[in-house]
This record gives structure tokens, C-alpha cells and sequence, in this order.
């Protein structure tokens, strides 16, 4: 994760897939805001594809009558400051479980079932 922030703050990232912007100011202040997050969180800028993910991991939680709110996430500074280079992603209790894709319920519902 280290090198990851160094070639951040080395080489300005200027977009993600979902059109984010990024700068080494606001990605120390996601640092800290990533240490102080919900326990669910979907990562991406809002497209489709984020959306959808957010959309398995609600039907997920309720499916396992958990009670946890989701966050998500669409600016690429905090993106880029859990290491993700890929969206939509989910994160699970500040831990990346998936990445560059959308999880169908049923998957997001084992990956829960693992973490909890």
C-alpha cells in the first residue's frame, strides 16, 4: 500500500472508469476518513455497474437480516486510497473483498457469511 501512495502522489491519476479525479491532498483526507468509515461500502463514481453492485449488497443484507448501512463511495481520491485501481468494489469492514466486477446477491451473500 505504501508504494501504491508513493506512485500516487508521484504520478497525478486523473480518471477511473467511472471519470473520477484524484490528488494527493484529498487522498491524505481519505486516508483518514477510510479509518473512520460504515462497515459496508461500495466503491465507483456512480455508473451502472456500481449501482448494480450496490443494489446486490442491499438485497444481500436483507436477505440476511443484517443490519449495516452502506456507504458508497464515488469520489476517486478515497477510491484510489483503498488501493483500488478497478470499480465497482465492495468493501466489507475497511477490508477490499472484490473488485472490477459486479457480484451477483448470492455471492455477495457468501462473502458476507464469511466475513461476519
Amino acid at each position: 500500500m505504501d508504494l501504491f501512495k508513493r506512485k500516487i502522489k508521484n504520478e497525478e491519476i486523473k480518471s477511473c472508469c467511472c471519470n473520477g479525479n484524484s490528488d494527493s491532498e484529498r487522498i491524505e483526507k481519505a486516508e483518514t476518513v477510510k479509518s473512520e468509515g460504515a462497515s459496508v461500502k461500495i466503491l465507483g463514481g456512480g455508473c451502472a455497474k456500481c449501482n448494480q453492485l450496490e443494489e446486490a449488497v442491499k438485497e444481500a443484507l436483507i436477505q440476511l437480516g443484517m443490519n449495516a448501512s452502506i456507504d458508497h463511495v464515488k469520489d476517486f481520491s478515497e477510491i484510489a486510497a483503498y488501493g483500488v485501481m478497478s470499480t465497482p468494489a465492495l468493501v466489507i469492514d475497511e477490508k477490499v473483498v472484490s473488485y472490477g466486477k459486479v457480484l451477483k446477491t448470492e455471492e455477495v451473500i457468501k462473502i458476507l457469511q464469511k466475513v461476519k
